[in-house]
């Protein structure tokens, strides 16, 4: 998730720091404040059990020294997201907190960030995933430094690269050996990680709203690894929610969405009535 930050204006008096065990503490996790939230929990953990892979979360603190934004990268092998990155390092996500910080180039200033590392690290470039729905980086900031598209998957995924070597094998999406829908058979199947700290509410909400409005026990698959992720059934890899094979959605949707899609999917005759 972030804005088009894309104006290459002075970033003035900004820092980023490493998100750790210490730092967590004191800092909102994508806005979530609350040390009991799940989601928060869960992020923490999968925090700590990828840092020795690579993993950076870093913080981007404003210049009253409040949070201003985020952004978090991975060396590609372990990215969580059905793609082929290796070589590169992979952005899983990037936002600006507040509309009154966007347009002062703090995206820009985090991307920079990261490609200096990358270069010192040796990779090949930065990679990152891009499409126009929710939960996903605005392409324009990425194009706008230089970074070109290098593949494409259904409906909408872009994948883009800012390479340093022009010989580099370009990342990919990942296709052979992924998992086809029809491979999750019959039911309703909630596909997600603690990548994102939303996706353990919305989880919690679909699984409560099936079995109590629909009479459907769904059936959860946790991806615990990046190899996982990787071979996930969409790009996204995150979540993901099927229904007898068919895919819902393949990004994190409200209690309220997933009732507007089952309403179409099983006429009020079809099993228990939905409630009010």
């Amino acid at each position: 998730m972030m804005s088009a930050d894309t104006k290459a204006t002075p970033v003035p008096q900004v820092r980023l720091i490493d998100v750790d065990s210490v730092s967590f503490a004191t800092l909102p996790c994508c806005g979530i404040k609350s040390a009991a939230h799940p989601g928060r929990q869960a992020k923490c953990r999968w925090l700590r059990e990828n840092a020795g892979l690579g993993l950076r979360a870093r913080a981007l603190l404003a210049p009253d020294g409040q949070p201003g934004g985020y952004i978090e990268y991975i060396p590609g092998e372990f990215a969580w997201r059905a793609v082929d990155a290796s070589g590169y390092v992979f952005i899983h996500c990037i936002w600006v907190h507040n509309r009154k910080y966007q347009g002062r180039g703090w995206g820009r200033f985090m991307v920079d960030a990261c490609l200096e590392e990358a270069r010192e690290a040796a990779r090949y470039g930065v990679a990152v995933m891009v499409r126009g729905g929710p939960w996903m980086a605005d392409r324009r900031l990425f194009l706008a430094m230089g970074f070109g598209v290098v593949d494409t998957a259904p409906p909408d995924y872009e994948l883009l690269a800012r390479k340093f070597d022009p010989h580099a094998a370009n990342p990919a999406f990942k296709r052979d050996g992924v998992p086809t829908l029809r491979w999750y058979g019959r039911g309703l199947t909630i596909i997600r990680s603690s990548q994102c700290p939303y996706i353990a509410r919305f989880t919690a909400e679909i699984a409560e709203t099936a079995e109590n409005e629909y009479g459907i026990q769904p059936t959860i698959v946790e991806l615990r690894s990046p190899r996982d992720a990787q071979n996930a059934p969409t790009p996204y890899a995150a979540f993901s929610l099927l229904y007898n094979g068919q895919l819902l959605s393949d990004h994190q949707i409200s209690r309220t969405r997933f009732r507007n899609i089952m309403r179409k999917l099983r006429p009020r005759d079809d099993g228990p009535s939905p409630a009010n």
